[in-house]
């Protein structure tokens, strides 16, 4: 199954009662697996999940910690960027070199990657010496 594919499915089991706004997300991980999850939403806003969280969820259930590709799909007027909570997340499984992909419905439409997204991303090299 290619990424899109899985967002694409993902995308299609959103729960969102109050925005009407599906999003689904894909990671491949280094041995070809591939996670989707897809945006939930909870009345108690903004207590919903993000599509790309619910992937991260996924691979780290399943025993896996290392992402070499993303892809984020969903329909409106302009491609949809994970949020910077999410860009923070996939920046702690993924080099700054890990491409991301921006998709719509009838597929990719831009390349990008986690270190364009987040710059100086929050790192554990920023808790080295801290006493924890």
């Amino acid at each position: 199954m290619t990424l899109f594919d899985a967002a694409l499915a993902a995308r299609a089991n959103a729960y969102v009662p109050y925005s009407r706004f599906r999003v689904g997300a894909a990671i491949r991980c280094p041995d070809g697996s591939v996670h989707a999850g897809c945006n939930v939403e909870n009345v108690a806003y903004p207590q919903g999940t993000c599509a790309e969280a619910g992937a991260i969820a996924a691979m780290v259930a399943s025993g896996r910690t290392t992402i070499v590709e993303v892809l984020v799909v969903a329909d409106g007027p302009e491609l949809v960027t994970p949020c910077g909570g999410c860009r923070q997340k996939l920046a702690e499984f993924a080099d700054p070199e890990v491409p991301v992909i921006l998709a719509d419905l009838g597929g990719e439409r831009v390349r990008t990657t986690i270190g364009a997204l987040l710059p100086g991303a929050f790192a554990p090299a920023h808790l080295a010496g801290s006493g924890q």
